[in-house]
């Protein structure tokens, strides 16, 4: 038998390495900033680890990389995130029952995400592109190019081309009412349908301690630099109009930008209720996660938000709370990531569909709102907000 530490040796290195990348990164100012980054190490660890002994190239399955415990990449907290391993040069089988949330779509990524490198996507698409039973159901099969160059499947319904260099199968379902219910979903290979795995070896034993280690110190790294790259070169206190999102996402849009407010400030953004099916606003950290979004309203979707009768959500962005129903929390983060997202869109947006942003003191934000009297809520009526959002994100996590 290897001696003690000899096999988790470089998982242990690459969390001391890890450890220190959190330590020095050049956002932290406060004793909150350092301790919110621990805790993002931790579910970072916990992932890492997870994926290394949980996914299998011959035995895939869907696993949540990123979650209310183990964050990572501006997670949305209207989104269930699930994915897996693929090889391009063999076939999958995805299986599952369409669940009542507002989108359901299927992203195939080659290379991972890295601190100098955007994986590529080689194919996106939403539920709208495959057949479903009417009970449901679906079957949805991935596979490499025929001999002579035709697509997978002779190009028909639900069967999708694995490109060379396909690496990832990532599925998102997106909840525009945490309310709605969750699907199913299931990957099989198909030259693995009924083989049970391989046995471990110490070698492959090795070797996922050594990959759990890698991935979490390039998980650290990448998700430093995507700040740097996409927002923070911004100008602060503002927001883009509507783009596509990077990365290849299908029907997809995002408004993004990043805020710097002392506590007698408040950002007033102010943006069209959407006809798209899924329009939603996030905060985030400096670590380029989701602000808790459980116990406080860091976040809110079209059906979430109270909305004007000119048809304009209208939210304030502040520390202190200005005794409005579209309140969104900063819970200590003077700076901080914004970011708006439409999905499964059926046009291009322009800059009207996106948003206006102004930056007023805090005393200052009833006479800015043309509808204060009716954005206001009381003491109760808040709690039960939080109340709500509390309940739905523990049903779905238990679903």
């Amino acid at each position: 038998m290897a001696g003690v530490g000899v096999l988790t040796g470089p998982l242990t290195d690459a969390i001391a390495e890890a450890e220190a990348l959190v330590a020095a990164a050049p956002h932290i100012r406060s004793e909150q900033d350092l301790l919110e980054g621990y805790q993002y190490l931790a579910g970072g660890i916990l992932a890492c680890t997870h994926a290394a002994w949980a996914t299998e190239k011959t035995h895939p399955s869907f696993i949540q990389g990123t979650g209310p415990y183990m964050k990572m990449g501006l997670d949305n907290p209207d989104t269930l995130y699930f994915g897996t391993r693929v090889n391009d040069d063999a076939e999958y089988v995805v299986t599952g029952e369409r669940g009542s949330t507002c989108d359901l779509s299927f992203q195939v990524l080659s290379g991972n995400y890295t601190d100098s490198n955007v994986p590529g996507s080689e194919s996106a698409f939403d539920d709208r592109a495959i057949d479903i039973d009417p009970d449901g159901h679906f079957e949805v099969r991935f596979g490499p190019a025929q001999a002579d160059g035709s697509p997978y499947g002779g190009g028909r319904r639900n069967h999708f081309t694995l490109a060379p260099g396909a690496s990832q199968l990532v599925v998102r379902e997106v909840y525009s009412d945490w309310s709605q219910r969750r699907g199913s979903i299931r990957v099989e290979r198909v030259d693995r349908i009924g083989v049970a795995f391989d046995a471990l070896t110490p070698e492959e034993t090795a070797k996922r301690f050594a990959r759990a280690g890698k991935a979490l110190v390039s998980r650290v790294k990448t998700w430093l630099q995507f700040p740097e790259w996409f927002y923070l070169k911004l100008p602060v206190n503002t927001m883009t109009a509507p783009r596509p999102t990077p990365g290849g996402l299908a029907t997809q849009f995002s408004s993004v930008g990043h805020y710097d407010l002392a506590e007698d400030q408040a950002m007033i953004i102010t943006v069209p209720k959407s006809d798209a099916p899924y329009q939603g606003f996030q905060l985030g950290s400096m670590w380029y996660i989701s602000l808790d979004y459980t116990g406080h309203q860091t976040s809110l979707n079209h059906n979430q938000a109270q909305v004007d009768p000119d048809r304009m959500i209208r939210m304030v962005v502040s520390e202190r709370n200005p005794g409005i129903a579209n309140w969104i929390e900063t819970v200590g983060h003077p700076r901080g990531i914004l970011q708006f997202r439409w999905q499964r869109t059926s046009r291009d947006l322009t800059p009207e569909d996106g948003p206006t942003v102004e930056v007023v003191g805090i005393d200052e934000v009833a006479a800015k709102l043309p509808f204060h009297d009716e954005n206001r809520i009381t003491q109760q009526d808040w709690a039960a907000r939080i109340g709500a959002r509390q309940a739905a994100i523990a049903d779905r996590m238990l679903g």
